[in-house]
């Protein structure tokens, strides 16, 4: 059993001390395959939403539906069964105390295989996210088990299909969190009107939602069929020539018969479909494409056509010329650099406008809304915004995608959120993580930046070697980025920043410190800034800052929780970020947050955290006015964007 059941079943934790590790440089295991799945001339795709079965299981027997078996048949021979959308987030569907739920849950659903792909094909069953840990089985068969929220995992089950006929798939979600999971979280016994009850505690502020959060999809390969293909790319100084570097993985049989030499033809096609270069590869599998001219791609409101994608179909032949597979995915022609003063991207510096977010919205929690992505985007587009950081883990692929399209620069962020009591086994929780994300988005033009944690608790003894093992670790996978945390402790306290490309910092002035006072927070914000810089010589960003906002409160003067009193915050960091970026290294100010989102239960807290621009339902509060007017006129300083018509209301013609 998972450490989470044993956790949960003896109530027995370890307790790590907050004093210096030996930390060991291990290896983790390296994720293989995980292309987002596309229908082409060789692959099938079939979708797994929809209604399925679900079943919670005892908080206190948290391990009877593997004792007894419950995949062996359909969950309700085992329990009652209610229905379950997928993909959502179980806890705001039922009426029931479901929400506060610790522990595991089941979910079942039967479906149909073709027998048309019985033929030469193999089958691979594709999961977007469940979190926390999971465990599949198909047909009664495990399958696979994966242990990381936010992440996708995938299985082959060709062999345990039953083609032309019903199938059944069936889902064990754990949504435990204890000291060594990615984030973390404890778990105690306590007391209760009723006896004890088990109670699932953690420091991050927002809602540890629980279930099958995105899509599942059946999907078909040939017997040998491209595995991964990895790009890169580059443009000339001009920016008038481009180049895409891409190297391919296979997989199958005919990968290892030596009498077949297998060969990769790369056709790139432009926005019209017209095909701009193309090359055929060695036995290497990869290759260069040359683009002459060339379109680049840029962040939003840093050009006419932001977000310009190239179309890039791979095809794998044989020795004979035969078609073995073919898969397309888009490509971003741009280059990052960074120095001490700087991040730029092709070759023109960037002063990030955006958010922290969250994926959050009524009912359905953390599970994928294409409803709700489109009006977030817009909203993004409206307000101004040229990036957002995944706050505080990887978020959909779709979203991932669509920010590829609409050019919206992502700080990539890794699921540690307060990462404390470090650990050798936290250590390596932490490290698959950012392996899995970088992994899975390294391909994305708008992913600029890897975010390796959240206010974790870098004055601690032992977060100098933690992080310094964690940067360096990423730093192997991906030196094309420059890599961040977004940081709470002050700068006199913080061991992690030397091991950064860029200093991140949040900071809730008049908030969470010095709580409605205005005039303490411009020189806070200017002084701390140039404390971090002066300590560590790197580009500075503001990663966090803003003050939870009651729709419609108002009171004047302003006063705290007031829609007034937001956007005089918002206007008094304005201040500090425009003398700041005299200096040349400040790079960026992240409102947090995009829109209100659930937390747990707290005093604090009314329905969650109000500091959105926007309410949950996405409509825009008061500050969100002014902001999108800070915004555009960056944009218009900075990039020479226009100005949208409707950015300013007509008040009096004063010109006599």
């Amino acid at each position: 059993m998972s450490l989470s059941f044993f956790s949960l079943v003896t109530g027995l934790y370890v307790l790590h001390f907050s004093i210096a590790l030996i930390l060991v440089n291990k290896e983790v295991p390296q994720t293989r395959g995980m292309l987002y799945p596309r229908e082409s001339e060789t692959r099938e795709v079939r979708s797994l939403d929809g209604i399925w079965n679900f079943v919670r299981s005892d908080q206190a027997n948290p391990t009877q539906g593997v004792r007894d078996e419950w995949y062996a048949k359909e969950l309700s021979k085992s329990r009652p069964t209610i229905p379950m959308p997928v993909p959502a987030s179980y806890n705001d569907i039922t009426t029931d105390n479901l929400r506060d739920h610790v522990g595991t849950v089941w979910y079942d659903r039967k479906f149909f295989v073709p027998r048309s792909w019985s033929k030469d094909q193999r089958i691979w069953l594709r999961f977007g996210s469940v979190h926390y840990e999971a465990y599949v089985w198909i047909n009664g068969q495990k399958v696979v088990k994966h242990e990381m929220g936010h992440l996708p995992f995938e299985a082959e089950v060709t062999d345990l299909l039953s083609y032309g006929a019903e199938n059944r798939i069936t889902v064990m979600c754990d949504n435990a969190l204890i000291q060594t999971t990615v984030p973390q979280g404890r778990i105690t016994e306590v007391p209760n009107d009723g006896g004890m009850t088990i109670v699932q505690s953690y420091t991050f502020d927002f809602f540890n939602y629980a279930g099958i959060h995105r899509s599942v999809h059946l999907y078909t390969t040939p017997r040998t069929f491209i595995e991964e293909v990895e790009v890169t790319t580059n443009l000339s100084k001009d920016a008038t020539v481009g180049e895409v570097f891409y190297s391919v993985s296979v997989n199958g049989s005919a990968a290892n018969e030596a009498d077949n030499v297998l060969q990769i033809q790369a056709n790139l096609y432009d926005k019209e479909g017209i095909l701009v270069a193309n090359a055929t590869s060695d036995q290497k599998l990869g290759g260069k494409l040359q683009v002459n001219p060339v379109k680049p791609w840029w962040p939003y409101l840093m050009h006419s056509e932001p977000g310009y994608l190239y179309q890039l179909e791979i095809k794998l032949l044989a020795t004979n010329d035969e078609l073995l597979d073919v898969y397309r995915l888009k490509v971003g022609i741009r280059t990052l650099s960074w120095n001490s003063q700087q991040f730029l991207i092709n070759g023109k510096p960037v002063y990030f406008r955006g958010f922290g977010r969250h994926e959050d919205s009524d009912i359905r929690g953390k599970g994928l809304d294409n409803a709700l992505m489109v009006r977030d985007f817009n909203l993004l587009k409206w307000i101004g915004a040229n990036a957002y950081r995944t706050s505080h883990y990887p978020y959909s692929e779709e979203s991932m995608q669509f920010a590829d399209e609409h050019g919206i620069m992502i700080i990539d962020e890794c699921p540690s959120v307060d990462t404390e009591n470090f650990s050798q086994e936290l250590l390596g929780k932490h490290k698959s993580s950012l392996e899995q994300l970088i992994h899975r988005d390294r391909n994305h033009p708008s992913v600029v930046m890897w975010s390796i944690a959240n206010e974790p608790r870098t004055g601690s003894v032992s977060a100098d070697s933690y992080f310094e093992l964690v940067a360096n670790f990423t730093r192997s996978l991906d030196k094309t980025r420059p890599i961040t945390a977004a940081i709470a402790v002050s700068n006199t306290q913080d061991k992690a920043g030397r091991s950064l490309d860029i200093i991140s910092f949040n900071r809730y002035n008049a908030w969470y410190s010095n709580a409605g006072r205005l005039d303490m927070i411009t020189q806070n914000v200017i002084d701390e800034a140039i404390a971090w810089n002066k300590r560590y010589n790197k580009p500075i960003i503001m990663s966090e800052y803003g003050a939870d906002t009651l729709e419609g409160l108002h009171m004047q003067p302003a006063y705290v929780w007031s829609e007034e009193f937001q956007t005089e915050v918002f206007s008094r960091h304005f201040k500090a970020f425009d003398e700041l970026r005299k200096k040349g290294w400040f790079i960026g100010e992240f409102v947090w947050n995009f829109a209100d989102f659930k937390t747990a239960q707290s005093y604090t807290r009314v329905g969650g955290n109000k500091k959105g621009v926007f309410t949950r339902a996405r409509q825009p509060k008061a500050a969100a006015h002014l902001l999108r007017k800070r915004y555009f006129a960056l944009g218009r300083d900075l990039d020479q964007c226009s100005f949208p018509e409707d950015l300013f209301t007509y008040i009096a013609d004063l010109i006599s």
